[in-house]
């Protein structure tokens, strides 16, 4: 039977890794990560997990102890943010080039300067290319089943790749809902046991990770991470569907609310699809054809199934709470690409928003679909920004 408890995002991450019990857990605590480690150093200094639990000195050695330790043998995670994520960037690229299935949270967060604590995406956006999976949720709710469904993804044994399960810093991450926790042997028997592949502490199989690629491999090596992220959404869609017979709670890769009859599309990740639900259902009262996708997955990113949903509508708003600055947000060109050979190709237009933390409210949104059934945005939108 479900336990009903209130917690936030990051409670909700320490306690689905509690009832998973990693084997190595390696972190560096960083605002607003930090209560994900706080909390789950408690069940390790109350005996209610057998984890070997290290503080590391900085971001870069958590994530090189990581590898380490998953390349021996063990299931590992570790969480982080912002800069924390940024001195992690050689090691985000050994991980994924090793196929180690670290999972790791990260709690979204401004990168600096100038230095800001608050969430946007431009953290795990910058690591779009290291070779992670990269799955946004909505709320508690979904940073915790994520982190349970986490492991079984990137350990499956089509993929074996690392994973980051991302949420809103502050806005998920210290906001306290109501949340229904599954029991510890629901959990344990859903993710299983370990299966290490060529651990570096199996002597009579020597092996060895992280050797010197000349031209006449390198290319090759990363071809193979291409091949098993291809294999990855075929996997999600399976791994959700077990979940969804234990839970109740059904998942996709990408989430359209009242879009099959929609004209115009918004588009977003994050909590921030929950306020384009409060607004679709507001215009929809009005009579207005709008419609909201939620896009669960980034990496690797669902280019099909964003075709197959907004295919023929008059126009699309991408809504980035990143910057690539002298370009546009990272999702824009991602699902403008997968629009290209469509039949029928609506206009797609992007609104970056939200950037350190500034908040995003149903009236912002509301400019956003106003603005798009009016065909008065540009090409690019800086949503809120004072000029």
């Amino acid at each position: 039977m479900e336990q009903l408890l209130a917690m936030n995002g990051d409670q909700a991450i320490a306690y689905a890794w509690k009832q998973i019990d990693p084997d190595v857990v390696a972190a560096y605590p960083i605002t607003p990560q930090t209560i994900i480690v706080e909390a789950f150093s408690d069940y390790v200094a109350d005996g209610q997990v057998s984890t070997e639990y290290v503080c590391a000195e900085s971001e870069h050695s958590a994530l090189s102890l990581c590898i380490g330790a998953a390349a021996a043998g063990a299931r590992t995670a570790t969480a982080t943010a912002s800069a924390g994520l940024a001195y992690m960037w050689e090691m985000l690229y050994i991980a994924s080039s090793m196929r180690l299935p670290i999972v790791m949270a990260v709690a979204n967060r401004a990168l600096s300067g100038p230095i800001n604590i608050h969430c946007d995406h431009d953290d795990s956006m910058g690591g779009r290319d290291a070779g992670w999976i990269q799955v946004y949720g909505e709320n508690a709710q979904e940073a915790y089943d994520n982190s349970v469904m986490a492991f079984r993804i990137a350990e499956h044994m089509d993929v074996r790749l690392p994973m980051m399960t991302c949420l809103d810093g502050f806005i998920t991450s210290h906001s306290l809902e109501n949340m229904s926790l599954l029991p510890d042997d629901v959990v344990k028997k859903f993710v299983g046991e370990f299966k290490a592949i060529r651990p570096l502490l199996d002597i009579h199989n020597p092996t060895s990770y992280g050797p010197f690629d000349a031209p006449e491999f390198y290319f090759e090596h990363k071809f193979g991470q291409i091949k098993a992220m291809d294999k990855v959404i075929p996997v999600m869609r399976e791994v959700q569907a077990d979940f969804a017979k234990i839970s109740g709670r059904s998942y996709d890769i990408v989430e359209p609310y009242y879009v099959d009859d929609a004209d115009y599309v918004v588009v977003a990740a994050g909590s921030t699809a929950g306020t384009l639900r409060a607004v679709v259902d507001e215009l929809r009262a009005d009579g207005k054809k709008v419609g909201s996708v939620k896009m669960r997955l980034f990496r690797p990113f669902p280019a099909g199934e964003i075709a197959k949903v907004l295919e023929g509508k008059k126009a699309v708003a991408v809504m980035d709470r990143a910057i690539s600055i002298g370009a546009a947000g990272p999702s824009f060109p991602e699902v403008r690409s997968a629009l290209f050979d469509v039949s029928q190709r609506p206009k797609v237009v992007n609104y970056v928003y939200g950037l350190g933390g500034r908040d995003v409210g149903v009236d912002d949104v509301k400019v956003v679909f106003s603005q798009l059934m009016k065909g008065e945005s540009k090409v690019v939108n800086y949503l809120g920004v004072r000029q």
